[in-house]
């Protein structure tokens, strides 16, 4: 059985059901399962529940209609078959960390809780290309020297700067034998719950580690990472299809998981298990804050 084909058909039902009063049960048939089998088979390919997955569309759904449409909020949540209000409020607050009139108010439409529709392509990436749930490790503090500039999910600067970097690598001082390199996203205030969209603005820092403070070369600097406790996700594939692992972690990990990130640094890190940008067996391990 192409379990692929069976989840893209579950996922298409419940796509053109989100503003019907849908069952797992009916969700199950439409992928030709029994109920019992369709719910193992459903959280262990996509790493929650059905019902979990249908309620946390239906709020992106929610979410896109507070914001571009002038509907009531209690039409919006009885359409999307939410009992009540109330209901549809603690549920809304869950995932985007706000009452749906704050998110109105707010007018931007955020990332982090929002869950999209899944295509094809990441059905297959979700398959095989992402750890659904992360190990918790401790990260230890770094000494890290490299460069820092200015970037965003519409306008990424990342590609172009690894590869300045990568450039000059050989001129930094003190670097340990074998070190992995390292993208840091620096914390701040716009990557936040109520603010962190496509347009955000981010400091990233991309770097080496180092064994001692050390003078950093004409226009690189020094960044001393303090660590801490970090959800660890490792993504496969090429570069290019690197931001569909964290539109994963983004949307259906943090809208699924009781973890609470912490204002700390998210971080990429590149060991060994880099093979390169285009290798599809390549391994890049991403690492969010947690408390």
């Amino acid at each position: 059985m192409d379990y692929r084909l069976q989840l893209e058909k579950a996922l298409v039902f419940i796509e053109s059901n989100l503003n019907n009063a849908i069952s797992v049960t009916d969700v199950a048939k439409a992928a030709s399962y029994s109920y019992y089998h369709f719910h193992r088979f459903f959280q262990a390919m996509m790493g929650e529940t059905a019902g979990s997955y249908i309620r946390s569309r239906r709020l992106t759904q929610a979410a896109k209609e507070l914001l571009y449409t002038n509907k009531r909020i209690l039409d919006i949540a009885v359409s999307l078959q939410f009992e009540s209000h109330e209901a549809f409020s603690r549920a809304f607050k869950s995932q985007y960390h706000m009452t749906p009139n704050q998110y109105r108010k707010n007018r931007v439409e955020t990332i982090l809780g929002s869950r999209r529709e899944i295509t094809k392509p990441e059905i297959q990436h979700r398959c095989n290309s992402i750890t659904l749930r992360p190990q918790i490790v401790d990260v230890e503090p770094k000494q890290l020297v490299g460069i820092r500039f200015q970037t965003s999910v519409a306008n990424n600067q990342s590609v172009s700067k690894w590869e300045y970097f990568q450039s000059r690598v050989h001129e930094i001082h003190h670097a340990l034998p074998d070190s992995c390199r390292y993208g840091i996203f620096e914390s701040a205030q716009g990557c936040t719950f109520d603010s962190f969209s496509e347009q955000s603005q981010t400091s990233e820092f991309i770097g080496i580690e180092v064994n001692e403070p050390s003078l950093a070369p004409d226009k690189m600097c020094y960044k001393k990472f303090p660590g801490g406790k970090y959800a660890r996700f490792t993504h496969t594939g090429k570069v290019y299809s690197l931001f569909q692992s964290y539109q994963y972690i983004w949307g259906a990990w943090l809208s699924a998981s009781d973890v609470e990130l912490a204002a700390r640094d998210d971080f990429e890190c590149y060991s060994e298990r880099f093979l390169g940008a285009d290798n599809p067996e390549s391994q890049i391990d991403i690492y969010f804050p947690i408390k």
